[in-house]
Parts: C-alpha cells; sequence; structure tokens
C-alpha cells in the first residue's frame, strides 16, 4: 500500500483557532494517509487544516456547524480582494485597532497587556451588531470572521439563542492572521471542493468507491472541548459512528478515525472494546493537547493520540 507523501508546498494552517484542529499533527497524519485519492472527505472539517492540505482531486468538507458552512463558502465564492476589502471596512467601521498599521503608543497599549482594553467596547457594538443583523449575507459572515479576530482566543462559540457570546481578546488582524487568511483562500481556491452541512449520519456514501478516502475527526468523548460541552457528544453518538466506520469498511470505502484512547486519567473503553473485536490498524501519535485552549488543572498530561485505518 503506497502511502501519502509530504508535499514540497507549505503547509496551509487555518485561519480559524479551531478546538481540536490538526495542524501541529499534519506532518504525523498526512504520512499515513493512502497516496492515490480520488475524492477526500473531511467528515469533521472544522477549520479545515486537513482538508485544505491534501493533494487529491476532489475535496469534500462537511461539519454540522452552520457558521463554519456558510463562512467558508463566503472565503470559496468570494475574490480574495473583495474579502480584505470588506474585512478592513468593518474593522476601520468600528475603529478597531489595526496595530500592524499604527504600533501599539497610538492606542495607548502595550504589547504584553495586547489591545483589548482599546477594543473592548468597539469590539461589543461589533458583537451586538452582528448578532442583530437581519440578513445573513456574505458581509454578516465576514462580520463573523472579524469577531473571530479580535475575540478571546480567536474562538467561535454561541450561546443557546444563537447570539455569539465571548468576550474581547488582546490580539487584532495582524500581518500573521492576513497571511494565513490569504494563503488559506489561495489554496482554497486552486481546490475542486464543496462543502455541504449534514450530520455524519446522513452524509451520502454512496456514491464513494475504493479510490476515496474519509478522515473522520469527531469530537473526542473522553475530552472537555467546548465542542463537547452541553452534551454536544455523547456515548450514543460514539456507538454511532464507530457504526458508521464498519459501514464504510464493509463497502471497501478506506477511512482514517483521529481519536484519543485515554487522557488525563480517563479512557474511551467504548473505542478500546471496539478495536479490540477489529483488524483496523492503530497508529500511535506523539502530540499532547498541552497548549490548547482546554480548561483543565493538569495541562501537561499528554492524551493516548491515534489515527484508526481500515487499510
Amino acid at each position: 500500500m503506497q502511502m501519502f507523501q509530504l508535499a514540497d508546498t507549505q503547509l496551509i494552517q487555518s485561519p480559524l483557532n479551531y478546538t481540536g484542529g490538526k495542524y501541529k499533527l499534519l506532518p504525523q497524519i498526512l504520512p499515513l494517509f493512502p497516496k492515490e485519492i480520488d475524492c477526500f472527505v473531511d467528515l469533521f472539517c472544522g477549520g479545515c487544516n486537513v482538508g485544505i492540505n491534501i493533494d487529491s482531486k476532489r475535496v469534500i468538507y462537511n461539519d454540522v456547524d452552520e457558521h463554519l458552512f456558510y463562512l467558508f463558502n463566503t472565503f470559496k465564492n468570494l475574490d480574495k480582494d473583495v474579502i480584505f476589502e470588506l474585512i478592513f471596512k468593518i474593522i476601520k467601521d468600528y475603529d478597531l485597532s489595526l496595530v500592524c498599521e499604527h504600533g501599539y503608543d497610538y492606542y495607548h497599549c502595550e504589547s504584553g497587556k495586547g489591545v483589548g482594553s482599546y477594543n473592548k467596547e468597539r469590539f461589543l457594538k461589533l458583537r451586538d451588531d452582528f448578532n442583530h443583523h437581519k440578513q445573513e449575507d456574505y458581509y454578516y459572515y465576514l462580520m463573523l470572521y472579524v469577531l473571530i479576530v479580535y475575540a478571546f482566543n480567536n474562538q467561535i462559540r454561541f450561546n443557546a439563542k444563537g447570539e455569539y457570546n465571548l468576550p474581547v481578546g488582546k490580539r487584532d488582524f495582524n500581518k500573521k492572521m492576513q497571511s494565513k487568511l490569504s494563503d488559506f483562500i489561495d489554496r482554497l481556491h486552486r481546490q475542486d471542493c464543496r462543502f455541504t452541512c449534514v450530520s455524519f449520519t446522513d452524509f451520502d456514501v454512496s456514491a464513494l468507491t475504493n479510490r476515496d478516502f474519509i478522515y473522520v475527526d469527531p469530537p473526542y468523548l473522553i475530552t472537555c472541548a467546548t465542542y463537547n460541552e452541553q452534551d454536544g457528544w455523547n456515548e450514543d453518538h460514539e456507538k454511532e459512528l464507530l457504526h458508521f466506520l464498519d459501514e464504510l469498511n464493509s463497502k471497501g470505502i478506506r477511512f482514517a478515525l483521529s481519536n484519543v484512547l485515554r487522557s488525563k486519567g480517563k479512557e474511551n473503553t467504548i473505542l478500546i472494546e471496539w478495536l479490540s473485536n477489529k483488524k483496523y490498524k492503530t497508529h500511535h501519535l506523539d502530540y499532547g493537547y498541552s497548549n490548547s485552549n482546554y480548561q483543565t488543572k493538569d495541562k501537561q498530561t499528554k492524551s493516548e493520540e491515534v489515527l484508526i485505518t481500515n487499510y
């Protein structure tokens, strides 16, 4: 079996700081993928770190988060110059900081403390306008992107009412953020790709063949990440997903599953028991989420991260 080879081209990082993103694991994950892929399916695409770096004929990005679906479609459908023009217009209209142009002294702020004190009221005004914006058009989703850029840890979080509710962060639309977005849009525009927004249980695999490949990066059952709050992913979902993977295997469709077997004193017994009765391969990866945004007292304890494949 020929495996995926890391391309000479630069690895692209998502413009979103998405919890559980796999960018840092790409050098370990990509060589374990099949070399020849017709259609690559990023079933829980999140920030799209994996799919954006795949060399395949086609890519399907899927996620149940409609905000992601429409935001990424905005990046795909609009010209890059138009995207940046609108982003800078929003920043200017709300008088948000742009340290890369004016420096910290201009905003009476220091690099160590960031620009949160300057941006706070302006950010809250943008957040309120976004939450009450009636028309969910391209401008609306670029408002969302600017919110993410200026929010705490550049995260995405909505409350039960569907309102974006993160507080202001320390940083702004710096050169690094601009570069990540620019590179991401360029790569996205070159790809033959499309976005879908359905549960994995409703994803149509009927047209897929043994030339295609599904990458599966679900919420991790035994972590306490933001996406796992309020019973967002439970044991029933885990069992459904593992049954879905068995169905893929029975159809001869290749898959790879990212997950953790053990993390911070917890065990995913459902996954471990499932593996004990299968002939799937388990590849152990060298990475812990010690520098992620999980709220935990024991940030140095590594998770037992694995990639499970049926080929």
